[in-house]
């Protein structure tokens, strides 16, 4: 690949950062993210987010003052397709040559005011511009269907606009602005002790990860006691593991095995309860505080290993009915397939790049807290790209995480519980924490002022960096594998729009 950007006055440090783009993903770095500071009195910054072993780095480029346009860097990096819409949303610059510009998160007036995540103040009035449908494709007998945003059952709010003949899917356009809750703009002026109660509430389905992104950015690889660690992997093991139970049972029931989804179900609703008897709270809330956590499960040792025993040996007999069960597997094989070069030219994450070939994980390239000396082993790949190969990810994964979280009680046993917090010493300045969700790898820049309070906070979830590669997965496929297609994915649209 080969960025290059013209060059007009005041985006010569676009230019640049496009340069050292393509020089790091040419060294096999990934990237990870594109976000935007606004702050129409002194200039916008961009920050370009790239991840390799051991880290996660920033890059950024200044815009002055009055700059509202500057060369797109999507013609070149596809995969920063979504965040300059998102950006041009939330601060308004303008990526000359993007392919596409419609509202992504935030669908407001020509002309009236932004949010601008960063800068002082929050806009008085934003009035949302419900367009009209946007058409890709052309042709006799074609038309849309706007599937959502309100959909039968408990479904989050997302509008596919699917373009089709009658069958065949040839085009399908995601509309997820329904969601958006501004909360790039509510982390500002936090302490960093409200900022990880908030980050919790980001994707509330990746509670414990997103607080762990978050008390990371603020810890700056601070030493952590060994037993808030372990805690930590625990919570983040037992959500993983609810997480995929959630998806095979929106996969049971889309292929209508009543049985199945209602089996994975209730093994899910038990997982939930063993984690709101560990701390209080069924998403693992309250647990993670910046420099440890908040205190020990409230289990003993003995009585969490054997519940945690108990629940993989039914998810286990339920996951093998299910992958013998034909009807199911004819649903799932060759459904929705990711060809594995896309889904590594675009950095694919979690499950849905590993059924793609993607074996990048944050637990073992970019190991934090108990991950350091758990030493989780890498999931198995496949190459297939399939709702079936994300399927078997997802299993291999259950039971990697059960492997983890026992060893995390069984370590947790026999350390040192006296001290579960490490005193932080703040300091001004801007740092990235990650942690590996059920979804995939979740990023936060974070800011902190001369105050100690936060400046500027963008969390960038993994279902943001995947959804993008949501409608390519239509080869072939037909309006009833949608549901197949989509419960695989396994994404949260609030993550996508925050």
């Amino acid at each position: 690949m080969s960025v290059s950007v013209l060059r007009w006055p005041g985006t010569e440090q676009v230019t640049a950062l496009a340069e050292e783009l393509d020089q790091r993903i040419a060294g096999g770095q990934r990237f990870a993210a594109l976000l935007g500071r606004g702050n129409p009195a002194t200039g916008t910054v961009l920050s370009a987010l790239v991840a390799h072993d051991g880290g996660v780095t920033p890059l950024s480029a200044q815009l002055p003052a009055g700059v509202t346009h500057y060369p797109s860097l999507t013609p070149q990096l596809p995969a920063a397709f979504w965040y300059e819409r998102l950006i041009h949303d939330l601060v308004g610059l303008v990526p000359d040559g993007h392919p596409r510009l419609d509202p992504l998160v935030l669908p407001h007036r020509e002309g009236g005011e932004l949010p601008h995540p960063g800068a002082a103040g929050r806009p008085a009035r934003i009035e949302p511009d419900e367009r009209a449908l946007p058409v890709e494709v052309h042709g006799p007998g074609l038309f849309t269907i706007p599937h959502g945003p309100v959909r039968s059952g408990v479904f989050e709010s997302v509008e596919y606009l699917v373009e089709t003949p009658g069958e065949d899917i040839p085009h399908v356009r995601i509309r997820p602005h329904a969601k958006h809750r501004g909360l790039q703009k509510r982390f500002e002026g936090l302490d960093v002790d409200d900022g990880v109660l908030l980050a919790e509430r980001v994707e509330g389905v990746a509670s414990v990860a997103h607080a762990l992104a978050f008390a990371h950015a603020v810890e700056r690889r601070a030493p952590l006691p060994q037993a808030a660690g372990l805690v930590r992997a625990l919570h983040a093991e037992c959500e993983r593991i609810a997480n995929h139970l959630d998806v095979l049972g929106k996969l049971a029931d889309a292929a209508g095995l009543a049985v199945a989804a209602a089996r994975f179900g209730l093994h899910k609703e038990r997982v939930l309860r063993l984690v709101g008897a560990l701390c209080g709270s069924r998403f693992g809330r309250g647990v993670v505080v910046p420099g440890g956590v908040s205190g020990l499960p409230r289990l003993p040792a003995d009585a969490v290993s054997n519940e945690l025993d108990r629940l993989q040996r039914g998810i286990d007999g339920d996951v093998r009915a299910l992958c013998d069960t034909p009807s199911f597997l004819d649903r799932v094989r060759t459904t929705g397939p990711l060809a594995p070069d896309l889904a590594a030219a675009h950095g694919a994450l979690g499950p849905v790049g590993r059924g793609s070939g993607c074996a990048d994980d944050a637990r073992v390239t970019r190991p934090y807290d108990a991950y350091r000396w758990l030493a989780p082993p890498l999931v198995p790949v496949r190459r297939a790209g399939d709702a079936q190969a994300r399927m078997q990810v997802r299993i291999a994964e259950i039971e990697t995480s059960f492997h983890l979280a026992h060893h995390a009680v069984g370590d947790l046993a026999d350390c040192d519980t006296d001290t579960l917090a490490t005193e932080l010493e703040l300091s001004a300045g801007r740092s990235v924490g990650w942690a590996e969700a059920p979804q995939g790898e979740v990023v936060y820049l974070l800011e902190i002022g001369a105050d100690g309070r936060i400046c500027y906070c963008a969390p960038r979830s993994a279902s943001l960096h995947n959804l993008v590669l949501f409608p390519a997965t239509f080869v072939g496929d037909i309006l009833t594998d949608f549901p197949f297609n989509e419960a695989s994915f396994g994404l949260s649209i609030a993550g996508v729009v925050m």
